[in-house]
């Protein structure tokens, strides 16, 4: 009888052995001879040993699998086992359409025109501006970008940045020390990396360095290298802002800049530096501009009939009035 011990890092048992363990009892159905016992981060295995090499081998392919694309379930398993050839064609890319997958095993792709544009300009910019009405997921893909690019090694890091600009309501004074303060200006961010990165995962990031949030004024005087930065709520920065940000960019990095025109919260309009970005840096070699639209919205389906009926009224509100006779 041989006893060993796995441990798992870099794993979410819970994700991994799945509810109840029902996906370590699928396991464990392709080795009836082996006592497996999960405890945390770890497994016991107790059989012969010639059963146990060859379990270990294929947990060990398991994990890795789990560890690269950051999700498994039943499906995955019995294929595996069933289909000795299943792990190797996901390892070569059968999900080579997916960004990357969330904590919940939920593989996150690019799901409408103007998202696989951004993905596939990210493969041959440097920098990328996108436009367009909320809801449209120009933050939340270019974020997926982000985690896949830091966990494939492209970049050291992850730099993430906003404009903290009050939404037009005065917020008074808050509580609490710098971050604390702060905070309820970046949360959007903070919900999205909790979508992909495990809690653990990104509190230790988030500690280290390599993942950082902090508000746009927080970048002036830095140089960004080996990064991948998105600027978000780019419609909220001034001219001045803007060009700072712009000009912050190092050696082997990658900026996204993200905004919306029509949700400009400072006090006059005409200082957003958005709109003047894309005027003059359109046409420029490495810069791609996306422009998403309604067709773009991946929200509740209400969303899009929102932004259409603003959009009409501000249409409307524009058309030159008939004077008096």
């Amino acid at each position: 009888m041989t006893e060993i011990t796995i441990f798992l890092e870099d794993v979410d048992p819970m994700v991994f052995f799945g509810t109840n363990n029902s996906q370590l009892d699928k396991i464990q159905g392709f080795f009836p001879k082996i006592r497996i016992l999960a405890r945390g981060n770890e497994i016991k295995c107790m059989g012969e040993e010639s059963e146990i090499a060859v379990f270990a081998e294929k947990f060990n392919e398991l994990v890795e699998y789990y560890k690269k694309y950051h999700r498994i379930d039943e499906q995955d398993i019995e294929k595996y086992f069933l289909d000795a050839e299943h792990m190797k064609s996901a390892s070569n890319g059968h999900f080579e359409n997916v960004i990357v997958f969330g904590t919940s095993g939920k593989p996150i792709r690019a799901r409408t025109v103007n998202q696989v544009q951004l993905v596939e300009d990210y493969r041959t910019h440097d920098l990328i501006i996108t436009e367009g009405p909320a809801g449209t997921g120009k933050t939340y893909t270019s974020i997926a970008l982000a985690v896949r690019a830091l966990k494939e090694r492209e970049v050291k890091k992850i730099i993430l940045t906003r404009p903290a600009v009050e939404a037009g309501e005065r917020l008074g004074f808050l509580p609490g020390d710098m971050k604390e303060k702060l905070d309820p200006y970046l949360q959007p961010l903070y919900d999205a990396l909790h979508d992909m990165l495990p809690f653990k995962k990104l509190e230790t990031w988030l500690e280290d360095g390599t993942v950082q949030i902090a508000p746009l004024a927080f970048m002036r005087g830095r140089t960004l290298e080996n990064a991948f930065v998105i600027l978000d709520e780019a419609q909220n920065a001034t001219m001045g802002q803007l060009k700072m940000f712009l000009t912050r960019m190092g050696m082997s990095s990658k900026f996204i800049m993200t905004g919306d025109s029509t949700q400009i919260d400072l006090p006059r309009r005409s200082d957003s530096g958005l709109i003047q970005a894309i005027r003059i840096l359109s046409g420029i070699e490495g810069i791609s501009i996306i422009r998403f639209d309604e067709g773009d919205i991946v929200r509740h389906k209400l969303v899009k009939r929102i932004v259409r009926a603003y959009e009409n009224e501000e249409n409307e509100s524009d058309k030159p009035k008939n004077s008096e006779k």
